[in-house]
Parts: structure tokens; C-alpha cells; sequence
């Protein structure tokens, strides 16, 4: 008894840890569904953490949603090929990326009247970022295969980085880094944002096409989600892989809450996978979330901890032709909507 004892006393004391790490694991389910007005497809979404509204690319315009009543609040039209939306607090703006008219759109953050366009230096930007720590606002622009910077102080451009590379999603550390995903170099990019330069390319081995990208600034990790179904966890300092982890199929999105240390990956195939990062940047994924088929784009709520998405219903596809040999399902019409997630009952 005097060797048994011990051991069962041992085995007693771990159990409230597991009970404990048990009530940690989040169980994220859609709480609400919102209809949301026009037929258009959807990019990027943005959420204004200080004034409760989501952004939400559409078409030709961006939806302003308020995110306490889940209502269509406003809108920002006339934003041609819209991809994404960037927000600089504490400037009291935004600007949105209009790809078809090659230019950015500058809204007031508190009235969202529109206040001017600006040409980018490369065709259809995509990606938007602002980076608080040199006040610049930095267009992606993926037919250029380049970046624009851009003085959000003044609004003028203040020049091209080259990239060689189609550009994806992009993030900040807000410490005078950013980086961005190369989507067919299968590459992460880490950019110099006062100098308007290229610092470095690591090859993100074991990654195929990455698109989405989220950050940890707190411990330097970088998070790209790659069209193999994988997340891979980078050093923001060295680009040195530290690990990887399973995610769904159609991936387009992905974002870190510091809050509760968990990186989302939206994957359109109908999954919100939820991977937490330890300290060391090994991933460990802890739910695999079902939510709908398209739903591909989200954006955190870090207050609430709520998972915001956008999808809709689709037709078959028309058959394939010599110039569409991958026709795109058709939206039905009236079925594009709001997805938001939470945990808990």
C-alpha cells in the first residue's frame, strides 16, 4: 500500500487539471444568421473593435453592419471590385481596396462619408493593410505583383515595393514590420514599412497556395493558411517553421485572438478550424466547427471573442468552356448572409 498510495494520490491530482483544460476547449456554434441585401459575391470583412461595426466587402460597395443590433446600418458604394477594408483608428479613417478601378477609397471611420480615391501603382489591389507604428496604409495588388504605400497622413502615395509574386493577405506587428502572404511562390514576405522595402522571402515549406494570414505579435508567430489544408506556424523574426497543423479544405481567411491565444482558419468547404498556439508556436488544433459551405472570410470580434462569416447559397455551375474552364457556381439570389459564432449556450 505504502507504493500504491502515492500513485493513486498522483492520479487524483491530475484530474482537476484535465477537467480544468476540458473547460477550456471552446465549442464555437452560428447563434445567429442575418440576411444581408443584394446578390453580389464577397471578399474581405473588417471589424472597428471601437465602434461595434463590421465591415463587409459586396460587390460594388461595402455593408456597414452594427454589430450589437446584427443590423445593416449604411453603406460605402461605388467601391468597384471591392476586396478589403483597412481601418486607422487612430485617425478617424478607412480605406477600402477597389480592384477594378485600380484605387483606394477613403472613408470617415465615425460619419463613413466618402472623402476621396487614390491611385494605387499596381493593378487590382487586394489585400489592405494599415500599420499603425508608420501611419501608412499599404495596398497588395495582385495583377501588379506588387505594393503601393501610402501616407495616411496626407494621402500620398509614397511608392511601389516589388514583389515578383502574387500577393495574398497581409499583416502587421505594429512594431515597424509587415508581411505578407506570396501566393504562388508559396512564400511569406516580410516587408520594411519605413523604408518602403523588402526585408526577406522564406519559402513556407509544406504550404501550397497561402492566402490567409494571422499574427501573434506578443510572441512573434505568424500564422499562413495554405490551400493543402494546413496551417503553418512561422517566426516573425526568422521565418524558421515551428509548426503545423491540420485545417479544412477552401481556406481564404484566417485571424488570432489574443484574448484567448486561438487562430481561425474559415474554410469554404463548410469549417472553422480552431487551433491554439502555445507560447513555443506549436499548434494543437482544438475544434473543427461546422458551419455552412463558402464561408470562406471572417473577422474577429476580440471583446465578445465572436467569429463573424459571410456565405450564401449556390447553383451547379455551367459547364466548363474554353474561356471559363472553372465556371464559378452561381449565388442564389436573396441568400447571402451573416454568419456570427459564439461559445457557450
Amino acid at each position: 500500500m505504502k507504493h500504491v498510495l502515492p500513485r493513486l494520490l498522483c492520479l487524483v491530482g491530475l484530474l482537476p487539471l484535465g477537467a480544468a483544460q476540458a473547460a477550456d476547449t471552446p465549442h464555437y456554434h452560428i447563434t445567429h444568421q442575418v440576411s444581408l441585401p443584394g446578390d453580389e459575391g464577397w471578399d474581405y470583412l473588417s471589424y472597428d473593435q471601437a465602434r461595434h461595426r463590421l465591415f463587409v466587402s459586396h460587390g460594388t460597395r461595402v455593408l456597414v453592419l452594427d454589430a450589437d443590433q446584427l443590423t445593416v446600418a449604411a453603406e460605402i458604394a461605388d467601391t468597384p471590385g471591392v476586396h478589403g477594408i483597412a481601418l486607422a483608428d487612430d485617425l478617424g479613417r478607412g480605406y477600402v481596396s477597389a480592384g477594378r478601378s485600380g484605387s483606394v477609397v477613403v472613408f470617415d471611420l465615425h460619419t463613413l462619408a466618402r472623402l476621396k480615391d487614390i491611385k494605387v501603382t499596381g493593378e487590382n489591389p487586394d489585400a489592405i493593410l494599415y500599420d499603425p507604428a508608420t501611419h501608412r496604409v499599404f495596398t497588395f495588388n495582385g495583377r501588379g505583383r506588387n505594393a503601393t504605400a501610402i501616407d495616411a497622413r496626407t494621402d500620398e502615395v509614397l511608392g511601389t515595393i516589388p514583389l515578383d509574386a502574387k500577393p495574398e493577405f497581409a499583416a502587421t506587428d505594429g512594431k515597424g514590420r509587415v508581411y505578407v502572404n506570396l501566393e504562388d511562390r508559396n512564400s511569406l514576405a516580410a516587408l520594411d514599412p519605413q523604408k518602403v522595402a523588402l526585408r526577406s522571402v522564406w519559402p513556407l515549406s509544406g504550404c501550397e497556395e497561402p492566402s490567409g494570414l494571422a499574427i501573434d505579435a506578443r510572441h512573434g508567430h505568424l500564422m499562413p493558411v495554405c490551400g493543402n489544408k494546413v496551417m503553418v506556424v512561422v517566426d516573425a523574426t526568422s521565418g524558421k517553421l515551428l509548426g503545423t497543423a491540420p485545417i479544412g479544405a477552401g481556406v481564404d481567411a484566417a485571424a488570432f485572438d489574443p484574448g484567448t491565444d486561438l487562430a481561425f482558419a474559415s474554410c469554404g468547404e463548410g469549417v472553422l478550424t480552431v487551433v491554439r498556439i502555445g507560447s513555443s508556436g506549436r499548434p494543437e488544433v482544438v475544434e473543427s466547427v461546422t458551419t455552412q459551405r463558402g464561408a470562406r472570410t471572417l473577422a474577429l470580434d476580440l471583446e465578445k471573442h465572436r467569429v463573424f462569416l459571410v456565405t450564401a447559397d449556390f447553383s451547379p455551375p455551367p459547364p466548363a468552356s474554353v474561356q471559363q474552364p472553372h465556371p464559378r457556381p452561381a449565388i442564389v439570389p436573396g441568400s447571402v448572409r451573416l454568419l456570427v459564432l459564439e461559445t457557450g449556450s
